[in-house]
This record gives structure tokens, C-alpha cells and sequence, in this order.
């Protein structure tokens, strides 16, 4: 017996020996899979999406193969050597086996066969045809196996049963085998029994039985379901039966006429109704992938196409568009189709008003449609099935609406664009249209102006930027344009910048893009306008639920709930999990409408948004900045993010903080903005944000002084001194950390007085005056060891370390660097071990143990995430920099210190930049680019003497003399070195003072000053 693949029931592999069950679920879908394109190619995403569904695994090509595998063995095991294979093409498996060989396969051949039978006029061949594929149904296919492609292929194969089984009972009814139409129809009555094609078809079957009561309750009872559930009358077939057997007319006289189509190539003509062709400009990429999609290659299955966008993203040009070009490839005719599920004043289209609107070009006009929805989408699928034909199916409002027109198997392809992300249609990709790069923006402009009316480039760009690269409003602005011929572009651009409100400039004559936005508004329910409203009102770039949740006063759940619903419509962009924007113009559109809320509303909102964003960055701080010394934020308690995620917390909502800093600054409270401000300066120094902390954080001293908090103001002014230090502004910290320090020991804030000493200390060392900054360091860890907070001893003990690196008394640095680690690991602070780490790598390199240094700098930046954020990281790599520069690999070092600069700069981190450039100048000068090498050590001495940074200072200096010399310019060199020599001298920097008189010595041997 020859192999048999089983897909009717479940699926199973058929030999000699009976059948062979297959193993596990995805091992079935394979094979099913595989099996319902026998003989053709499925492309490996094809596969992965039948198997998988959207939850995709990691690496789906990988997954998929052990199942390929797999199916493979067991047809083996089945067939032996005769079994088919599965062949492996590019991107694609083909199961290279007869069609008929799976047995759901040849099903609905015979099935398709005895409708082309009777539509010839051969009933008695079509009866016999149904016959022979009633013995091959099993059960419903793929039993067993769950999943998006299994549902759509069951109902899929449920709607040709049922085709065929009315096909059948009219077959039956016309020879008069009343009884035996009854028996066949009534198996598929629970599942089938409210549709008029069925329940018209049963009742005559039971009017001629002899049941003419039970016939005519079975029509009032469908025909009551048929209003009460979409509220329309029954079809005229319908009526006409049901009037017949309420009169007791014969079931010959009530019977469907034989009705002939023409045969499968016909009508003579190829329907076309598409408008004239309007290239797309700008969309290239889109259009070759629709094309790919739509005609399928030796990799690619050809399917049906959604295309989504938000309103004016040109969903329907580009349809179009393609649909024309592809004109040849598609010789049967092109039909579109408008849905209006958005179009202002029209109801959006039934499914059934559609599929006449399809129907009627490819029949004789005198043909009649039958009314019931099945009947027709049987037609339909009946005639796309020959034909090649290309639909678009325009302004689609649903899944419900678009589902029964989707032509099923055959040459037909239908386009369908929508403002619905419809992702529910079983094998039918989606194109989602973003908005144009501003190339194509560009391009537009100027192909729509024409060439005596295209702007430049500058101003073509900058038009396209305040159009927001949305196809539709560069349209508009354009003909607005050449509707004013005294304007040139320069005039729109300046009335676009000239208002916070663009979009009632973005029109022309009766069309504006706010219409296309108000259509979709108006199609959103209460709860979702409210939401959309809201968002305009957001103060940053992009947000999460939770955000969303606070302005809009909803539960988490509720408002995760219609974010999702606004992105189905399009009017929200998911560029990350969970995190949506909304675009430029949308927005606007948003806002105006929130404006009509009123201020006391708004405000509000704006509240519970910054109240939210206040007290989850209270307990984001606390997990991610332990070491800080804080004030009490009301409603602290009420929100905690996760600890693992409280830096990735800080960072995503980075820009939306920084924008909350900025309306308080203008619109808010002093208290909300000192509370604020204080809850981010961890974050703002940590992520180099130093010259938008610093005015923040000034503002906030101010407001605590005025009220009188002065606690709260001293912790103000430590977190202005730490800002101030790291931005080496080294004058203002001095003092914001001196007069903590008064308000401290005059009101006994132990807690206080060990911060400012702490801070005193670390701003004495960035200055080079180490002594007084290790006896400050040592009072503040007196403090701290009187304490239980083992965190904050090992923040000094940590300091007192670096120090003593910078005194050269390596042996006590080394203790007090372990000593910091083992209370950072006590209390579990990553943050503080990495630092620990990266004090041991500057150790190693004072003491010239190079190669460990090097590589426990590498280890500290692969554990940088623990460090802080984006300025820690780049001071890390100035360091390895240096190191590598000093083990002679200038060139690596040179790399380091190029990409930690920028960050340096933005996050203004002037003593951090000064060491960069130096480090620069240093590795400039040892690649031979002595010339280069002095212009950045000249711009590292201006800055260190900017900042009164005296040890980068003498660096700066030695630098300069070193590249000097080596350009010529010796006089020169000798007044650096020597001045260099002289401060360090004066900071009592033995290690700096070796360095330089080293330089001297090897360049001018003669002029060794003298030991004094």
C-alpha cells in the first residue's frame, strides 16, 4: 500500500501496517504544514508562522530545522525507501509527494471538481464526485493541534463542506430524494442551522417529506435570529421559499434555478475600474516588498496583503500604485473596491455589499447574486479560484468586513489597506507604512511643486521636517504652494515655524490633514478619545502604561488595555515593548483637542503625571544611588520599580524626567521642582546631564531657604556640590559643601556633617591638595564608623584609597580599597564594587603593574552598568586609554579617548574632558602627530586652568613642552616643562614632579634647574 498522509482528523502518516501517529504537537504541525502545499515550495516563514504563531522563538530558522528533521525520519520509518522528500531550497521546503496523496488535499479537489460538474449541467457526475469525497472525511481537520493557522484551515475546510453539502441537497431535492436530503443536512444543523443557504435548503427538504409545519417554524425561526443578530431582512431566495411553503407550493416551483456560468475564462472582457496612475514617490523599498509579497518567488509563497498606516501615511497611493504596476501580471482584470471605513458621511461597506461589488464585473448582467452571505463568498472563492485577478480592497474598517472577501486558494490577490492593524487574518502579512525617510519627503515636495516651483534643499528639508515626513502634509503644503504663486517656499516654512500650531497651515482648499485625523478620533470610543486626548498633553518624547495610566487617571490594566487599541488603529507607534510615541502632527492634533478640556482639567492631569514620575524616581534612586543622602518625598511609598531595572527605568524615562524638569521650571511650584530635582541628581550626574541639574538644583536651595526648611536645604547643597564637582566647578562646590557643613555642626546632623566632609575631601582631592583631603576624608569616616551604615564607611574608606594612590602610599590605599569592597559586598552595592574595581586598576597602573591594570579596567568595563551611567563609562575608558597608552599602544588608546569625549563634553564634565584631551595630546605625540598633540594639550591647559584643576594642570603643561620640542619650538618647551615642574612642586606631587624633570633631562640636558 502506497503512503497515505492523513490532515482529515489527526495527522497521521498511513503505509500498509495502518496508520503511524506522529509525536509531539509542533512535529504534527510540521508535517501538516508541509503536506497542505504538497508538490509546492513554503517559505521557512511560512512554516514558522503555521507552527509558531506570533509567539516566535528565538531563533525561528533553528527551531524549525529538528522538526524537518524529524518529519523527514518518521516518512522514512513509514515509507522506507520510497518515501517522499522534503526537499531544502533557498529559504524554503517543498514535500515532494502527489497532492492527492493527503488525503484533505484530494478531499477538496473532489469537492471542486463536482462544482465544476454541476455548473456543466453533469449532476449525476457531481453526485457522484461528492460521494467519493464524503468517504475521505474524517473529522475536522488537524485534530488535536492548536493554533491560528489550524483555526483558519478547519474553517476554512468547514466552508467548502458546507458548499458542498448545499450543493449537494441541490442535487438531491431535484430528483426528489426529499428524505435523503434531510439526512445529510441534519448532522450540520447545530453548527449551520441560522444561515438562510441552509436553513432554505432544509426546509424545502422537509416540505417534501411531508413536514410542511416543521419546515415553515424552521424558516420563522431563522428569519427571527437573522434580525435580531444583525438587524437586516433575509434574502430574496429566502423569502421566496418561505412564502412558497406557507402556501404549500411545490417543491419543484420553490426549487434554485439551474444556473450555467460562463466558463472559467470568461467574461471576454477584464474588469479594470482602478483611477488614473499616480506614481509613489518615496516609496520604493514598500512597493518592491509588496510586489515580492504579492507574486512570491522560489523563496516566498504568494499571498494576499495587508497594508496599515496611520491616517495620511499613503496607504491607498501606494495600493494603487502597485496594483498598476502589476497590471500585466495580473491578465484577468483589476477591481478596487471602496470599504469607507473611514470616509466621512459614508457607512463602512457589509460584507455582502462588497462581494456584489466584486461579483457583478466577472458575470453576464443578467445573473442573479444570491443574498446570503456563505452563498456568496462560495461564488466568489468559486471564481477567483481560475482567475488572476488583483483586488484592492480600500479603507477596510475590520477583520469581520474583510475576511469573507479574501479569495482563498488560486491566482487572485487582494490588496487591502486599512487603518486597523489587522493581524487576525490566518496568512496574511502586514505592511505597516511608517512615515517617509526625509529623502523621499524631499522628493515628494519636489516632484508635486514640479521644477520651477521646487525648493532648494535647505528649504525642501526643513518644509518636510515641519510636515513631519507625512505623506498627506506634504501633499497639502505643496499645493497650497501652487495655489499662492507670490509664495515660494521660505514663506510657508516661515508661517509653519512662526506658530506652535501647524496644522491649520498644513492645508489646501477644502482638504486639511486634521480631517483625515478627526475621522479616526470620531471612530474611538469614550475611553480612547480620552486616553488620546491625554496624550497630547505628556510632557516627553514617549511613555509607558503606567505613565499613561497617571495622566489619564485609570487603572494600569485598563490603560495597557487601550493602548493597545490605539495602536491597532494606528494612532500609536510601538518603537520598543511597551513604550509608544505618537506622531509630531497626531500629537498636535491631540493637544488641541485636550484644550477643550479646560485648564483645571489639564492641570490635573499634568499633577497625577508628575506626582507619578516623583515617586517612582524616589524609589528608582534608592535602588540605583544608595549612597545618597535624601529627603522625605511625599507619597514615596507609593510606587516601587523593580530593583534589577531601576537604572533601565532612569535611562528609558530619561528624556520624559528631563522634560518633567523643564515645564516645572516654568509652569510648576517651587517645592515640586526642588523635590524633583533633588529625587534625579543621582541620575543627572551619573548620566552626565550636569548643566541641566546645575540651574535646577540651585532653584531648589533657593525654595528651601525661603520656606525655611533648612534641613531640606542642606541636602540641596550637597547635591548641588556633588553636581558642581563632577562638572569641575570646583569654587561653587567648595562652597555649596561649606555651608552644609555650618548648618550641620550647628544643628548636630551627624548624617549632614559626614556628607560635606565627605564632599569637602573629594573636591580637595579632584584640586590635587591631598593632604587636606585626607584628613577631611578621615574626620567623615570617623563620623560614619560611629554608625551602623556600612555603606556609607565603605564610600570613605573607598575615598581614603584614592587618596592615598594620589600620596603614593600604595600599602594603605590597597587596604582601604579592600576594606570598601568587603562593606560594598556586605550590603550588596554593585555600584560600589565596580568602583572598588576600577580604584584597584588605577592602583595597579601608579605602581607599573600595566597588564594588570589593563585588564581589571576591562573587567570594570564589562560590569559598567553597575558603575553609574554613560559618564562613568567613558571615564573608564580614559583610564584604560591611558594605560595602553603608557604599555605603548597609542593607537587603541587614541580610540578610547575619541569616543569618551563626546559624552564627556555633552555631559559637561570639564576636569573628565581636560584628562581626555591631554590623553589625546599624549597619544598624538606618540604616534609622531606632534602638531595635533599640542593643540589639544594648549586646549586641556585652558580648560584644567578654567576649572583650577592644578593637576591636570602640570600634566597639560608637561604635554604641551613635550609636543613643542618635538615641533621646534624648544624656547617654548622649556618655559611648559618648567612651569609644569613648578606646580607640581607646589601640590607636592612627587609622581608629577618625576615625570617632568624625566622630560627635561631627555630633552634639554643642560638646562637641569637645580634641586630647589
Amino acid at each position: 500500500m502506497e503512503l497515505r498522509i492523513r490532515l482529515l482528523g489527526a495527522v497521521e502518516l498511513h503505509a500498509q501496517d495502518g496508520p503511524t501517529p506522529l509525536g509531539t504537537p509542533k512535529e504534527r504541525l510540521t508535517l501538516a504544514a508541509l503536506a497542505w502545499d504538497a508538490g509546492r515550495p513554503v517559505s521557512v516563514d511560512t512554516l514558522v508562522h503555521r507552527i509558531w504563531d506570533e509567539a516566535l522563538p528565538e531563533k525561528p530558522r533553528d527551531a524549525l530545522y529538528p522538526h524537518i528533521s524529524r518529519v523527514r525520519r518518521a516518512l522514512h520509518r513509514v515509507a522506507g525507501p520510497k518515501a517522499p522528500r522534503v526537499r531544502s531550497r533557498t529559504h524554503a521546503y517543498t514535500l515532494e509527494v502527489d497532492p492527492d496523496t493527503v488525503d484533505l488535499r484530494h478531499y477538496l479537489r473532489l469537492l471542486e471538481e463536482a462544482h465544476r460538474l454541476a455548473e456543466a449541467g453533469e449532476e449525476e457526475g457531481a453526485l457522484r464526485g461528492l460521494r467519493q469525497a464524503a468517504t475521505l472525511r474524517g473529522g475536522p481537520p488537524l485534530t488535536g493541534l492548536n493554533g491560528a493557522w489550524p483555526d483558519h484551515l478547519r474553517q476554512v475546510v468547514e466552508e467548502r463542506h458546507l458548499a458542498a453539502a448545499l450543493l449537494g441537497a441541490d442535487l438531491t431535492l431535484r430528483r426528489g430524494h426529499f428524505t435523503t436530503t434531510v439526512a445529510a443536512l441534519r448532522p450540520l444543523a447545530e453548527l449551520h442551522g441560522a444561515k438562510q443557504s441552509f436553513a432554505s435548503r432544509m426546509a424545502l427538504a422537509l416540505h417534501g417529506c411531508g413536514r410542511t409545519d416543521e419546515a415553515a417554524r424552521l424558516l420563522h425561526q431563522t428569519r427571527h435570529q437573522l434580525l435580531h443578530t444583525s438587524g437586516t431582512d433575509p434574502g430574496e431566495e429566502f423569502r421566496h421559499v418561505h412564502q412558497g411553503v406557507l402556501a404549500g407550493s411545490p417543491v419543484e416551483e420553490l426549487l434554485r434555478p439551474r444556473v450555467r456560468p460562463l466558463p472559467v475564462r470568461q467574461p471576454v472582457r477584464a474588469p479594470d475600474n482602478l483611477p488614473r496612475h499616480v506614481p509613489c514617490v518615496g516609496r520604493r523599498k514598500e512597493l518592491d516588498l509588496l510586489t515580492a509579497t504579492l507574486l512570491g518567488d522560489d523563496t516566498l509563497d504568494a499571498t494576499d496583503l495587508v497594508i496599515t498606516g496611520m491616517p495620511g501615511s499613503g496607504k491607498s497611493a501606494v495600493a494603487l500604485d502597485a496594483a498598476h504596476r502589476l497590471r500585466t501580471r495580473f491578465p484577468d482584470g483589476q477591481l478596487l473596491v471602496h470599504l469607507h471605513g473611514h470616509t466621512p458621511g459614508w457607512a463602512p461597506k457589509s460584507a455582502t455589499q462588497a462581494l456584489h461589488e466584486l461579483l457583478r464585473p466577472l458575470l453576464p448582467d443578467d445573473t442573479p447574486l444570491p443574498e446570503d452571505l456563505d452563498a456568496l463568498v462560495s461564488r466568489w472563492r468559486a471564481l477567483a479560484q481560475h482567475r488572476g485577478l488583483l483586488v484592492v480592497l480600500d479603507d477596510a474598517v475590520d477583520l469581520h468586513q474583510v475576511a469573507p472577501l479574501l479569495p482563498g486558494e488560486g491566482p487572485t490577490r487582494v490588496l487591502v489597506t486599512s487603518r486597523y492593524r489587522m493581524t487576525g487574518l490566518p496568512g496574511v502579512p502586514t505592511l505597516a507604512l511608517d512615515v517617509l525617510p526625509r529623502e523621499g519627503s524631499v522628493a515628494l515636495l519636489r516632484h508635486v511643486l514640479g521644477e520651477e516651483r521646487a525648493p532648494d534643499e535647505a528649504d525642501a528639508d526643513t518644509l518636510a521636517r515641519l510636515c513631519a515626513d507625512l505623506p498627506l502634509a506634504l501633499i497639502l503644503a505643496a499645493r497650497r504652494l501652487l495655489s499662492r504663486p507670490a509664495w515660494s517656499a521660505v514663506d510657508l516654512v516661515r508661517r509653519l515655524s512662526g506658530t506652535h500650531r501647524r496644522l491649520p497651515e498644513i492645508r489646501a482648499q477644502h482638504d486639511a490633514v486634521t480631517q483625515a485625523f478627526e475621522v479616526s478620533y470620531l471612530a474611538l470610543s469614550e475611553t480612547q478619545r480620552l486616553v488620546f486626548r491625554r496624550l497630547g498633553l505628556h510632557l516627553g518624547p514617549e511613555f509607558g502604561a503606567e505613565a499613561t495610566a497617571a495622566l489619564c487617571g485609570l487603572s494600569p490594566q485598563e490603560t495597557e488595555h487601550v493602548l493597545e487599541e490605539l495602536l491597532a488603529c494606528c494612532l500609536l507607534l510601538e518603537h520598543a515593548p511597551h513604550r509608544y510615541r505618537v506622531h509630531d502632527l497626531l500629537r498636535e492634533y491631540a493637544t488641541t483637542l485636550a484644550e477643550a478640556d479646560g485648564t483645571s482639567e489639564n492641570r490635573q492631569a499634568h499633577n497625577r503625571l508628575l506626582l507619578y514620575y516623583l515617586r517612582t524616581a524616589d524609589r528608582a534612586d534608592r535602588v540605583a544611588y544608595p549612597h545618597r543622602l535624601r529627603l522625605d518625598v511625599p507619597h514615596a511609598d507609593a510606587a516601587t520599580p523593580p530593583a534589577d531595572d531601576a537604572k533601565r527605568w532612569f535611562i528609558t524615562e530619561g528624556p520624559n524626567l528631563l522634560a518633567a524638569l523643564e515645564y516645572l521650571r516654568s509652569r510648576g511650584t517651587g517645592r515640586q521642582l526642588a523635590y524633583l530635582a533633588h529625587t534625579l541628581t543621582g541620575f543627572l550626574e551619573a548620566e552626565g546631564y550636569l548643566t541641566t541639574a546645575l540651574p535646577r538644583l540651585e532653584a531648589a536651595v533657593d525654595h528651601w531657604r525661603e520656606t525655611g526648611d533648612l534641613s531640606s536645604a542642606g541636602r540641596a547643597l550637597i547635591d548641588l556640590c556633588a553636581v558642581c564637582s563632577s562638572a569641575g566647578r570646583y569654587d561653587q562646590a567648595l562652597d555649596c559643601a561649606h555651608q552644609a557643613r555650618r548648618w550641620a555642626e550647628d544643628h548636630g546632623d551627624q548624617a549632614l556633617l559626614a556628607e560635606a566632609l565627605h564632599h569637602l575631601s573629594i573636591i580637595h582631592w579632584h584640586t590635587a591638595r591631598y593632604p587636606e583631603a585626607l584628613d577631611l576624608q578621615q574626620r567623615a569616616l570617623t563620623l560614619r564608623l560611629a554608625g551602623p551604615d556600612r555603606l556609607q564607611q565603605g564610600r570613605s574608606f573607598n575615598a581614603l584609597g584614592m587618596i592615598c594612590l594620589a600620596l603614593e602610599r600604595h600599602r594603605e590605599s590597597l587596604r582601604y580599597f579592600l576594606e570598601a569592597r568587603t562593606r560594598f559586598r556586605e550590603v550588596g552595592d554593585r555600584r560600589g564594587e565596580g568602583t572598588a574595581l576600577h580604584n584597584l586598576a588605577e592602583l595597579y597602573k601608579e605602581c607599573g603593574h600595566l597588564d594588570d591594570a589593563i585588564t581589571t579596567y576591562q573587567q570594570a568595563l564589562r560590569h559598567s552598568d553597575t558603575l553609574g551611567g554613560t559618564s562613568t563609562h567613558a571615564i573608564l575608558q580614559i583610564n584604560l586609554a591611558d594605560a595602553l597608552c603608557q604599555r605603548g599602544a597609542p593607537r587603541q588608546a587614541l580610540a578610547l579617548y575619541e569616543r569618551a569625549l563626546p559624552t564627556l563634553r555633552s555631559g559637561g564634565d570639564r576636569r573628565s574632558e581636560a584628562i581626555a584631551l591631554i590623553g589625546v595630546g599624549q597619544a598624538l605625540h606618540a604616534l609622531g602627530d606632534s602638531a595635533r598633540a599640542a593643540s589639544h594639550h594648549a586646549a586641556a591647559l585652558t580648560l584644567a586652568r578654567t576649572i583650577h584643576a592644578t593637576l591636570e594642570e602640570c600634566q597639560a603643561l608637561r604635554g604641551l613642552g613635550e609636543a613643542e620640542a618635538a615641533t621646534g619650538h624648544r624656547d617654548k618647551a622649556r618655559l611648559r616643562l618648567r612651569a609644569s615642574l613648578a606646580l607640581s612642586r607646589e601640590i607636592n606631587d612627587r609622581a608629577e614632579e618625576a615625570r617632568t624633570l624625566r622630560s627635561l633631562t631627555r630633552l634639554f640636558p643642560p638646562a637641569l634647574p637645580d634641586a630647589d
